[in-house]
């Protein structure tokens, strides 16, 4: 019995239909970078003081730059930062008092800095940015600013949640139809997200975007890699993905020219209205309409793709009536991911690997929003390396083959995370080129993980596998805001400690993996199990 592959051999299989198919849903992988990292430009940490009134008119009548306040009045004027310390608190004198002097108005008025007492800042913060983000709109620096990590973390956690129930929805409902209800949610969410008022609103609306945004990114990568040719899926995968890093360059564009974050968002947002029209521009899956034993609907999308394509359907293909695979024989159980030697490796294995690709990605980006510098070159110089990532995988994988070109890209990452945290701070055009270097070693890392997770496991448990070990990349998705805002109050690049030692234990972990290239791919756990080398 023919299958749909030996069809699209005959009606195209990465031709005009898929190739408008496939832009279609790129714009979709485009839009999702402000939800999945929106919190460098939404939660940016400007310069910040604390404020005192005294200290204020002290500044203005002493005529004094932001750099020359903090010299005079620490820790009355603050600092760059989210975390506790002395920019939380402010000088108890009164700096109204006659003869305060404007070179040395702490040793005119009491002579030793040392015993200066202080006390809470209850006046407020003063920011130095000429636009707003959510630290500055709700205050959220000193005892309030876990509530950063929170805004990242609920998105995250949607992520989690979201990503199981919507594979369901697509695999009980259709893609289309999946992905048409997410787009609207996402749209509904992103809109209402600009106009309530409260942190409490912003966070439980970030919760629900990111409940249906992985889930609405996820079934469009499935659907582009359904309709087009065996030959081509890999392809289509990688460059599926590479919108996204295109989406990346967009977003910083837009963020550079609107610095309001509720503006912002409503930039992003409108345009993902268009996505409904897919409606009548997007076919569903013809795989899993076979699948769901709806094979005329199957094949009046084959019809439409061969006359799209300029091709002529063969007459021995034109009624035939798919046989659905027979799935009775084995069926999917979690115990089966652990149950034996090999599939246990590979399991724990991919699962660390799609938790250190998430936290050194995001971990990365986050790092970048609090490094001193041009926040959007930074961003732009780190966006553009996935490009060339992309390519290096795309001229390796079927040449070197998956395990050498991923555990060296791990490698390089945590190799260049720590390099990146010994440069000196002013020697900052160094520390961006060698956090590119990371940047673009986790991108390849990340990529790899997705498609080679399919490779290694059997056919009847293999969307299960792919489900389980990728649900640590939200785990770690979860986490990393909490170590990169918390410990870059301990030493600022104490986060890229910790994302070199966990990028160089995946590298390591990475080459205990068998190679995949040229394999088939197997059918069975036994097959696994003699999946060696």
């Amino acid at each position: 019995m023919p299958t749909l592959d030996d069809i699209l051999e005959n009606v195209g299989e990465f031709d005009r239909f898929q190739k408008q198919t496939f832009f279609v849903l790129c714009l979709l992988s485009a839009a999702f970078t402000p939800v999945y990292v929106g919190v460098v430009f939404f939660g940016f940490i400007p310069e910040h003081r604390c404020f005192s009134p005294g200290a204020a008119e002290l500044s203005q009548r002493c005529g004094w730059s932001l750099e020359e306040q903090l010299n005079h009045t620490v820790p009355e004027w603050g600092g760059h930062g989210s975390g506790f310390g002395s920019r939380c608190r402010r000088y108890e004198v009164d700096w109204n008092a006659t003869g305060v002097s404007c070179t040395d108005p702490l040793g005119s008025l009491v002579g030793n800095r040392s015993t200066v007492p202080l006390g809470p800042c209850r006046d407020g913060w003063v920011y130095d940015s000429p636009g707003t983000s959510l630290v500055t709109e709700f205050n959220l620096v000193c005892e309030d600013s876990w509530k950063l990590d929170l805004f990242q973390s609920s998105v995250n956690a949607g992520f989690l949640i979201g990503s199981i129930n919507i594979g369901y929805i697509a695999d009980r409902f259709g893609r289309k139809f999946c992905l048409l209800n997410t787009i609207l949610a996402n749209v509904v969410c992103g809109i209402l997200l600009v106009f309530v008022p409260t942190y409490l609103w912003i966070v439980i609306l970030r919760f629900l975007q990111g409940l249906v945004s992985k889930g609405c990114w996820t079934a469009g990568y499935i659907l582009v890699t359904e309709v087009v040719g065996p030959k081509y899926r890999r392809m289509v995968g990688i460059l599926y993905q590479m919108a996204f890093s295109v989406g990346l360059l967009v977003f910083d564009a837009i963020a550079y020219a609107v610095p309001h974050w509720r503006w912002l968002q409503l930039a992003v947002t409108l345009p993902s209205c268009f996505f409904l029209l897919y409606y009548w521009c997007l076919p569903e899956s013809p795989r899993w309409l076979i699948s769901q034993g709806k094979n005329d609907k199957a094949m009046k999308i084959v019809s439409d793709m061969a006359k799209k394509n300029r091709k002529k359907m063969p007459s021995h293909f034109e009624d035939i009536k798919f046989e659905e695979e027979d799935g009775g024989k084995q069926s999917p159980s979690l115990i089966d991911l652990v149950r034996t030697p090999q599939m246990r490796k590979n399991t724990f294995i991919l699962m660390y690997n799609w938790f250190t690709s998430s936290v050194l990605y995001q971990g990365l980006i986050m790092h970048m929003g609090v490094a001193a510098g041009n926040m959007y070159l930074d961003f732009l110089y780190s966006a553009l390396v996935e490009f060339p990532a992309a390519f290096i995988i795309i001229i390796t994988i079927d040449r070197v083959g998956r395990r050498y070109p991923w555990a060296a890209a791990n490698l390089v990452a945590g190799a260049a995370c720590l390099v990146t945290a010994l440069i000196p701070e002013d020697i900052h055009w160094l520390k961006v080129i060698a956090a590119c270097i990371g940047r673009m070693g986790i991108t390849m890392a990340f990529e790899m993980v997705c498609f080679v997770n399919t490779e290694l496991y059997p056919t009847y448990i293999r969307n299960l596998g792919v489900m389980v070990c990728s649900s640590l990349c939200d785990v770690g998705g979860v986490i990393v805001p909490f170590i990169v805002y918390r410990l870059v109050e301990v030493w600022h690049d104490l986060p890229l400690i910790v994302f070199t030692v966990l990028g160089l234990i995946a590298g390591g972990l990475v080459l205990l993996l068998p190679e995949t290239k040229g394999r088939v791919l197997p059918e069975t756990v036994e097959d696994v199990e003699n999946f060696h080398g």
